[in-house]
């Protein structure tokens, strides 16, 4: 190689590549979910404190999430900050590949920080939980993080590669009906049927369909729906998320979806209550030029981003990395992990571990290290 700083990264890559591997494997076989990933944000610290990066945890009072530095010895010029994602999804575990995202960003600090001294970077990495619906990246921003970054990065498994992230702006409600119960066959004129609230909001939503941009997403699942076929009743629950191309649109569509679950309550008179469950995530704002040096080393390791475009939806799902990127400059890469499941599938969690993920995981280290310090150095 002729850039020999990237020959250094790369070395230093393969030196780590069979702790990566396990760490990746690890946090595959013991999934956690949000805001409880106590052991995955402990084992993914743990590499990192290994190898010298200074490591707090917890990090602005959430116990799951950590920072770990490692500072130049020269002055510092430029701050790099890897992402690392842990949380996996209920009763799919890590079907959608954080396993991957945590020694990605993992690999790719430790690579970069062998030439920092002379690149004078400062690297971190922040442990983000909850990325699953909770925002943990948002309550971060609320409290400081990220700020100090001159660039944030991360790689997000998915079937093919595709490199610029477009997610949706997303809001997640718990939505709750409270009604009256009764027995459903002696006094059924005593009862509220929160169910029934329930039914007639999803009816009305599934004809808002018709008349809403193709961009736009309405999805949830009813979590309680009753106890017994013989009482009404009274309370019903579900978790709903609603998505659009920009915060802007998603507030105007909020309104629309709100009517309709409010039209369950007034035709059954059960009492209505949405609660947001995260801060809204926001779309993705992309630092094009970055991307634009990840598109060639990536291409340069053998990735392919001539795919088809079928196929490369994953880039449509939201994130709360969106939210760190209204502040941050931000690239949010896809990477190829072959095979034909998709995200949130049971058989793309499968796919998240072997052959083929593990070498998604080492392009993955060194194409964000690489693209790092082409950015730092045109940068600083």
């Amino acid at each position: 190689m002729s850039d020999p700083l990237k020959a250094r990264v790369a070395a230093r890559a393969a030196e780590v590549d069979a702790e990566l591997i396990a760490l990746s494997n690890d946090l595959h076989a013991h999934p956690e979910t949000g805001w409880q990933e106590h052991r995955s944000s402990a084992a993914v610290a743990a590499v990192l404190a290994a190898h010298g990066f200074i490591v707090e945890q917890p990090y602005q009072d959430l116990e799951t999430a950590f920072r770990a530095v490692r500072e130049p010895a020269s002055r510092v010029r430029f701050t790099v900050g890897f992402l690392a994602e842990y949380d996996a999804l209920p009763g799919l575990g890590h079907a959608c590949g954080h396993n991957l995202i945590s020694a990605m960003s993992v690999g790719a600090a430790l690579a970069l920080a062998a030439v920092a001294d002379e690149a004078g970077i400062a690297v971190e990495v922040i442990g983000t939980p909850a990325e699953e619906g909770g925002g943990g990246k948002i309550t971060l921003l609320d409290r400081g993080a990220f700020l100090n970054l001159d660039f944030a990065l991360m790689a997000h498994p998915a079937p093919v590669d595709v490199a610029e992230a477009r997610p949706f702006a997303v809001t997640h409600w718990h939505v709750q009906y409270d009604g009256r119960a009764a027995h459903a066959a002696a006094y059924p004129e005593r009862g509220i049927n929160a169910n029934d609230a329930f039914l007639v909001a999803q009816v009305a939503l599934g004809l808002l369909r018709q008349q809403l941009p193709a961009t736009a997403r309405v999805h949830g699942v009813q979590t309680r729906g009753g106890e017994a076929p013989n009482a009404i009743p009274e309370r019903t629950e579900g978790r709903w998320y609603v998505r659009a191309e920009t915060t802007e649109q998603l507030l105007a569509l909020e309104e629309r979806v709100r009517a309709c679950f409010e039209a369950g309550a007034l035709a059954t008179g059960a009492r209505l209550t949405i609660t947001p469950e995260s801060e809204r995530y926001a779309e993705m704002r992309t630092d094009e030029a970055a991307l634009d040096r990840y598109r060639e080393n990536a291409t340069a390791l053998g990735r392919n981003f001539d795919v088809d475009p079928a196929a490369a939806t994953m880039n449509r799902a939201s994130t709360d990395m969106g939210n760190v990127s209204q502040l941050v400059n931000a690239i949010h890469p896809y990477i190829g992990v072959g095979g034909e499941a998709s995200n949130h599938q049971p058989a793309f969690a499968a796919a998240c571990v072997g052959p083929a993920a593990e070498q998604a995981l080492r392009d993955g280290v060194l194409g964000l290290a690489w693209t790092a310090l082409d950015v730092a150095r045109n940068r600083s």
